[in-house]
């Protein structure tokens, strides 16, 4: 009896120090997702005026895609583009239960000169918000493609 109340004390005990470093491990994992995911938006911003072409970012509930168009002008994005990892999938989330969102829904255009718009051809531009859980929300202006 003694020797079960003490292996249940040893437990607490350990219980006690080991859930704070826990939630800090799952805290930097939705961190490294945002982070990962704010990335790929700036990169396709960026590359979108750097090659004068439209480039299309393509998010999931865990996955964000980077894709081109051939020539300029144009309205779809046809070419895709390799994250880091050499994939077509730019970035991953390692939390399978991330559940990203786009507000509004859709394909994120950014057209030749860094506007963010609605469709390919580039008529409305339009502001989105990504919402993830337990990171904060990453926001992209229209206007002008600022990620933040």
């Amino acid at each position: 009896m003694v020797e079960l109340i003490l292996v249940m004390i040893v437990g607490g005990i350990l219980a006690a120090f080991a859930m704070p470093k826990l939630t800090a491990a799952l805290g930097a994992r939705d961190d490294a997702w945002h982070d990962a995911l704010q990335g790929a938006l700036r990169f396709a911003q960026k590359g979108a005026v750097a090659r004068r072409r439209l480039t299309c970012v393509t998010i999931t509930a865990t996955t964000v895609s980077v894709s081109s168009a051939a020539v300029n002008p144009a309205t779809t994005c046809t070419v895709a583009i390799n994250g880091p990892g050499g994939s077509s999938v730019f970035a991953t989330a390692a939390n399978s239960s991330a559940g990203t969102t786009v507000s509004p829904a859709g394909t994120i255009y950014f057209q030749p000169d860094g506007r963010v718009t609605s469709d390919g051809a580039g008529t409305t531009s339009s502001t989105r918000t990504i919402s993830m859980s337990g990171a904060s929300n990453i926001t992209v202006y229209g206007e002008t493609g600022y990620v933040e």
